[in-house]
């Protein structure tokens, strides 16, 4: 779907709120260096004294003072950095702030044809005011690879869990470079929404765009659409998000009230998103005989031929929370 006027100006706002942010903290860094480190602000004019120099000496016909100048900067730039080593500074640390390299917080990027296009930071804005992505933004904040704690699996559900951990890992590592996808099945709460979770945070932060549904609220948001004939460029613009977002989450699986409408807009998801070489992780609480049960046999053979099967077993995660809160 596509940004209204309001929604773009919110987004447009967001970055300059950015730019001011990250401006507003390197100049907080620059005072204290200089208050640190006296002969660094001294440096620094000295650069000023020095272009202006040159640039009148180029006037006059010394076709030499560029290269003198450029020598001197070089000399400077390295006593700076000696500067900022010598106080355990980063060589870095006065180098502008960015939240996302790669548009430099502007939005935008310069694209292969040399027309400036949306960067991958700005379609996650997108989709976050397009779609209710509050969930994930939820979950992420509690549960993430630095919350990830092995203390409630012991034995082979132990051995499960330490090679699914592992597996998302790989899942986040090789994204940029691999076509994958992982289906998280098991019993309830074994971590499967968790480990989908931690790997969003990852990628969100890497500046990938990635899509969260529960499998009832994506079926309840397609079946809107479809069958609303006022929705029909809203149901186009969400399926192109839908089908080329760099991640799509769906979580629980096989909590929707499954029908024909369901089966062949599960299918064309999947077949989709594989044709495209876009990611996908799926969790449910369905062993593999219930799924195919469930679904199509099209669809069981999209997912264990596509799909890296992760089984996960052991106690409610939850409930063991609960119970620890309640006898401490």
């Amino acid at each position: 779907m596509a940004l209204n006027a309001l929604q773009y100006e919110e987004i447009i706002k967001d970055y300059e709120k950015l730019r001011d942010k990250n401006r507003h903290l390197l100049e907080s860094r620059r005072e204290e260096v200089y208050a640190k480190l006296p002969g660094y602000r001294e440096l620094e004019d000295s650069i000023s004294t020095l272009s202006v120099s040159a640039a009148r000496q180029l006037l006059d016909g010394d076709s030499s003072a560029r290269t003198r100048l450029h020598d001197s900067l070089i000399r400077i730039r390295s006593k700076q950095k000696e500067l900022l080593d010598s106080a355990c500074f980063p060589r870095d640390y006065l180098e502008p702030v960015y939240t996302c390299s790669c548009c430099q917080d502007t939005g935008y990027v310069s694209g292969k044809d040399g027309l400036q296009e949306k960067c991958r930071c700005f379609r996650q804005k997108e989709i976050s005011l397009l779609y209710t992505q509050s969930n994930i933004q939820e979950m992420i904040a509690r549960e993430n690879f630095s919350t990830l704690s092995y203390e409630y699996y012991q034995g082979e559900d132990l051995q499960h869990f330490r090679a699914a951990v592992e597996l998302a890992w790989k899942f986040v590592q090789n994204f940029r470079q691999d076509y994958q996808n992982l289906f998280f099945y098991g019993t309830v709460g074994t971590g499967k929404s968790f480990l989908s979770g931690c790997i969003a945070k990852e990628l969100l932060q890497q500046g990938c765009s990635v899509i969260y549904f529960s499998s009832s609220g994506l079926f309840e948001t397609l079946a809107r659409y479809s069958f609303d004939f006022r929705e029909k460029e809203a149901l186009y613009g969400f399926c192109e998000d839908l089908y080329g977002c760099d991640l799509l989450i769906i979580d629980d699986l096989g909590t929707e009230v499954t029908n024909n409408f369901v089966t062949s807009q599960l299918f064309a998801c999947l077949n989709e998103r594989n044709l495209r070489r876009k990611s996908s992780i799926i969790s449910t609480n369905l062993n593999l005989s219930e799924l195919r049960d469930r679904y199509s046999d099209r669809i069981f053979s999209r997912i264990t031929s596509n799909y890296s099967l992760c089984k996960l077993t052991g106690p409610d995660i939850r409930i063991c929370r609960k119970r620890l809160a309640g006898t401490s």
